[in-house]
């Protein structure tokens, strides 16, 4: 499967684990979506909390009401989604700290495509 979004403009980064939580960008927008145990999904941001979660705790997502059920993830739908064209189903990035969507009009651009696919799949 290929992604319609070219990522051949995203660096392979390692920023270690030192994150910042004081950017609008790594808590509130979506990073990646990351398949449950019982199939549903939970929309993680930058460090792997849910959306909207602005801690470095640890996060036990079945206390909270954050898993949904997410209709139309399929293989060529998850290629799409991924930065990278990556079909996998269980974790899906949007983006990695090579294509960060605040660092560039085009990084953005490409992140908008990908949530505007995200945002109109069915939930549940």
């Amino acid at each position: 499967m290929q992604s319609i979004i070219n990522h051949k403009n995203c660096k392979v980064l390692d920023k270690g684990n030192d994150m910042a939580l004081n950017d609008f960008r790594a808590v509130f927008l979506p990073y990646c979506i990351e398949k449950q145990p019982d199939g549903k999904y939970v929309v993680l941001n930058r460090e792997y909390k849910p959306v909207g979660f602005k801690t470095k705790e640890h996060i036990k997502y079945e206390e909270y009401p954050i898993c949904i059920e997410l209709k139309g993830i399929g293989l060529a739908t998850a290629a799409k989604l991924s930065y990278k064209g990556d079909s996998n189903t269980d974790k899906i990035y949007l983006y990695n700290d090579g294509c960060v969507p605040t660092e560039s009009a085009e990084h953005m651009k490409n992140y908008l495509k990908r949530l505007e696919i995200l945002a109109k799949l069915k939930v549940d």
